[in-house]
């Protein structure tokens, strides 16, 4: 085969694929959203709600017992289907704030983001936030609008929402039929057709749907004569708002088309399905540190954005993560991690369907590979076959909360080093050691207060170590550079800081207050404290 014959076949199955993380505030209906596009796109016979009790199984995504028992999602899970010859990647992310390090690095492997807003609530805090990061990306992001089926703002009212807290142009791609109690429909404005519901079997199944001219729908409508008026001048009203769309502000992020539904009953998601592979780009060019595009025909290249250890309880694995971003990815492949230059037999590559894992013979642009991590990997490292390349794309921010942990049992340091080593390479957790302590005792770090109780539920339940806490209280923490003994001196020497160093020998200092702070930024200057680790 010719090389322009294979660059040619990468840039086919590149364009092929739609790799998209949802974002959205818990309780949104992320979840449930993420099992009715598996449910529509074909991986699923019947969705699975965390939500609906009558629910005979969990939610695909949420794998692990403790997701199950809470009803929350605590890291990022990867699901895969196909639909109309698109291959979709979905990234699931966690919605509660505290699980926020594990859904911003996820962001990074998205080419787009689909950010879902309650209608009853309008954008929320964690929302803002994710968003922002979508933002400072320059990525794509496609609205849906959910719970339509009940009370909530108007949708006019829901699109000014939008702009104001988001600072972007809301488009609207799809348009509700009646809202709360008397939505029936779906008015979709790019094929000018109206679909029309019926609720069925708790949502479990794909809703029942007639396709009908506006002025069908309008006469089977259960509106009133006013109703009817009004909705009929929406219509054109947003007919003109989405043909003046500027396609280029959206691809910049600048713009964001939206779609309105009930993901519950699955109402408004054939439309948004029917859609979403032309509006959602295909897999971008991602960048160097020094701004050089690395060509999709490239050779191999990706990068590692999650860690997850136990997978299989039965063993103790670690599974990296890794997004391809050129070239294509064949199994038996060997590969150079970037930095150490170490070479990577790629023997048991998998595709991955929440923790459900398939061997996978190759992949392209776009999908996400899971393989064992050799001991190698961690979060951010790049990997290549040919034409060296490093990408600098993966945040590790400074952990905001602490604990000491010790194990109950003396017998179980060896468990609770090794249990925590895991993940900490996992991003769960950062783990130091104690700033003058005596050695069995580690210091624990995150961005949230509940990633603690999921490191004491993990190893218990997958290390058998119980843990004992104590609460200690930091200012802040501020990462240090490595190779400068002088700044860790200087810094070690004042009053109400504390030097320490994580599992990898990478330094960082706690401070008591803010005035230790400011005292560390005179000594060692700003430039010197980083929120992010320098790895």
């Amino acid at each position: 085969m010719s090389t322009a014959t294979a660059e040619s076949q990468i840039t086919k199955e590149a364009k092929k694929r739609r790799t998209f993380a949802i974002i959205s505030h818990p309780d949104a209906g992320k979840t449930t959203l993420t099992e009715k596009l598996l449910l529509y796109g074909g991986a699923l016979h019947e969705a699975g709600s965390i939500r609906a009790r009558k629910a005979s199984r969990h939610a695909a995504s949420d794998w692990m017992s403790i997701e199950q028992e809470r009803g929350i999602s605590v890291t990022s899970s990867v699901l895969r289907f196909e639909k109309d010859n698109i291959k979709y990647n979905l990234l699931d992310t966690p919605g509660h704030k505290d699980f926020s390090e594990d859904t911003l690095r996820t962001l990074v492997a998205a080419d787009s983001g689909l950010m879902v807003i309650d209608v009853a609530k309008g954008v929320e805090e964690q929302t803002e936030k994710l968003f922002e990061v979508c933002k400072l990306r320059e990525v794509p992001v496609i609205t849906f609008v959910n719970k339509c089926d009940r009370p909530g703002m108007e949708p006019l009212e829901i699109l000014s929402n939008i702009e104001n807290k988001l600072g972007i142009e809301a488009v609207p791609a799809s348009w509700p039929m009646g809202y709360g109690r008397k939505f029936q429909g779906i008015y979709d404005v790019i094929g000018k057709k109206v679909h029309m519901y019926e609720k069925s079997e708790h949502g479990a199944k794909k809703a029942v749907t007639e396709v009908l001219d506006l002025e069908e729908a309008l006469e089977k409508s259960v509106m009133s004569q006013v109703e009817r008026e009004a909705f009929e001048e929406e219509v054109m009203l947003i007919d003109d708002m989405y043909e003046n769309m500027d396609r280029q502000a959206y691809a910049s992020g600048k713009i964001t088309p939206v779609f309105f539904g009930s993901a519950l009953h699955n109402f408004g998601l054939d439309v948004f399905l029917n859609y979403f592979h032309q509006l959602a780009p295909h897999p971008q060019q991602y960048k160097t540190p020094d701004g050089v595009s690395r060509d999709l025909n490239d050779g191999f290249s990706g990068f590692i954005f999650k860690m997850q250890a136990n997978m299989n309880p039965d063993h103790r694995d670690c599974a990296a993560f890794i997004r391809v971003a050129s070239g294509k990815f064949e199994r038996g492949q060997q590969v150079t991690v970037a930095g150490i230059n170490k070479k990577v037999k790629m023997s048991t590559p998998h595709t991955l369907m929440g923790d459900d894992r398939q061997l996978m013979e190759e992949a392209y642009p776009g999908d996400i590979v899971s393989i064992f991590n050799p001991g190698s990997f961690r979060i951010g490292s790049t990997i290549y076959e040919k034409n060296e390349v490093k990408f600098d794309v993966i945040p590790l921010f400074t952990p905001e909360h602490f604990q000491k942990v010790a194990t109950k049992d003396p017998f179980k340091r060896k468990q609770l080093r090794e249990g925590l080593r895991q993940l900490s390479e996992e991003g769960v957790v950062h783990v130091f050691e104690v700033p003058n302590g005596v050695g069995n005792e580690l210091l624990l770090g995150t961005v949230g207060v509940l990633q603690f109780e999921v490191v004491e539920h993990r190893m218990l339940t997958e290390y058998g170590v119980e843990l004992i806490k104590t609460p200690v209280s930091y200012f802040c923490a501020r990462w240090l550079p490595n190779n400068r003994d002088d700044v860790m001196e200087k810094l070690a020497a004042s009053y109400s800081t504390h030097v320490t160093k994580d599992m990898e020998e990478n330094p960082i200092v706690l401070f008591d207050s803010q005035y230790a702070l400011s005292q560390g930024e005179d000594k060692v200057g700003a430039e010197n404290l980083f929120k992010f680790k320098q790895g």
